[in-house]
């Protein structure tokens, strides 16, 4: 429960963030090393590469679909320990199919989707907990324990698939799956007094359409972030830096985790735009910064610039979703932002694979940071000019 009236901070508040650090270090650990594993163990290429992030995202599209309703519908404790209780038995399923291509595409699209439900309901219910006048601060804090997964799981994963050991990493997956279901099963989260309303499953009980502009910004920005997770590692080792990806990851936590707790106190105090322009402009400078990279440090300093404009806008645009909707709707605004976040996640995975397939990895980065700067007219144009017209009508 929460303690007082402006309290963040709290048992469960704990748990659901030791959750959502869980599941998310586990994502960027098999986002990371399965693309690796598809070349050395399946001896694929870098198209077969992304498509091992793109069916898990896939999946995680598809459930999205339907996962806010849920949620909003039975409730995000219910869902959460469905979500997290599929996500453990796809991570053991690994250990059957490893060898066979397609089989483990099918694990991993119910992997992805159970990964879904999962976040939807920790993202939602999380709010349950916050103080109103303190769910930016909440989020942001919240965010960063996936922000340091993002980083941390990368590394972690390379640290384990040093021997190119499918089955080392395999068993820390289904370890932190284990432990992340059991997070979900002591999480004890008042129901909102405003019951969600019992009718049939309709088109916008999947989609809430007030969240959804903002959602096109959050689809271009992982779909630039998610060159990084998948061809980071083989960029490196194109380069004859293998050994700086991890460094790469590590220093991307430290930004975002170092500067987090000051940004954090912000959001709730100054006008989006103001975290959102500087920060994405400096994420695609990073970019550019990676892409022509030819020692070490011009890989750690791009690492150093990205994270900490991630690290910003990641809690930045799912706060604006938020605010958009009442908490009876807040599992279908957080869906909706997800959904369009995980499809450009997927779909940058798939299309920059086959880009850098028939480029290079230089010419991919290069494409990722066109498409970070091409989001500053996406977000001008479907929530900055919109937001201002708003505050002028008032």
């Amino acid at each position: 429960m929460i303690l007082d009236s402006s309290s963040i901070w709290s048992k469960n508040y704990l748990y659901l963030c030791g959750s959502n650090f869980l599941i998310g270090l586990m994502f960027y650990m098999l986002a990371t090393i399965l693309p690796l594993y598809v070349q050395v163990g399946l001896h694929g290429d870098e198209q077969q590469m992304g498509l091992v992030i793109t069916i898990y995202v896939l999946g995680s599209v598809v459930a999205r679909l339907f996962s806010g309703f849920l949620v909003d519908r039975f409730g995000n404790k219910k869902m959460g320990v469905i979500g997290f209780a599929i996500f453990f038995v796809a991570s053991v399923s690994y250990f059957g199919v490893k060898d066979g291509l397609i089989l483990f595409l099918i694990v991993r699209f119910i992997h992805g989707m159970s990964y879904a439900i999962a976040s939807t309901a920790t993202n939602t219910a999380v709010l349950a907990l916050l103080p109103v006048n303190r769910q930016g601060e909440g989020i942001g804090y919240f965010g960063m324990f996936l922000n340091l997964a993002m980083v941390i799981g990368p590394s972690l994963g390379l640290f384990l698939w040093k021997s190119e050991n499918i089955y080392i990493v395999l068993t820390a997956v289904s370890i932190f799956s284990a432990l992340a279901l059991l997070f979900m099963l002591r999480i004890r989260i008042q129901k909102p007094t405003q019951a969600a309303p019992q009718n049939p499953l309709t088109w916008r009980d999947i989609i809430e359409m007030k969240a959804f502009p903002i959602s096109i910004v959050s689809f271009c920005l992982f779909f630039s972030y998610s060159g990084l997770s998948g061809f980071l590692a083989s960029y490196t080792n194109e380069l004859n830096l293998s050994a700086v990806a991890g460094l790469f990851f590590i220093l991307y936590a430290v930004m975002i985790v170092g500067f987090r707790p000051f940004i954090a106190k912000l959001l709730d105090r100054y006008p989006d735009h103001y975290f959102f322009y500087p920060s994405i402009i400096l994420f695609g400078a990073g970019m550019l910064v990676l892409s022509q990279a030819n020692h070490a440090w011009l890989v750690l300093a791009a690492g150093v610039m990205m994270g900490f404009s991630y690290g910003i806008l990641n809690p930045c645009l799912q706060n604006i979703a938020i605010k958009q909707v009442s908490i009876t709707r807040s599992g279908a605004a957080t869906a909706t932002f997800f959904l369009l976040g995980d499809l450009g996640y997927g779909v940058g995975s798939y299309c920059l694979g086959l880009f850098a397939s028939l480029t290079n990895y230089r010419t991919m980065y290069i494409g990722s940071a066109i498409i970070a700067f091409l989001s500053i007219i996406v977000y001008w144009i479907f929530h900055h000019r919109t937001a201002a017209k708003t505050v002028h009508s008032l």
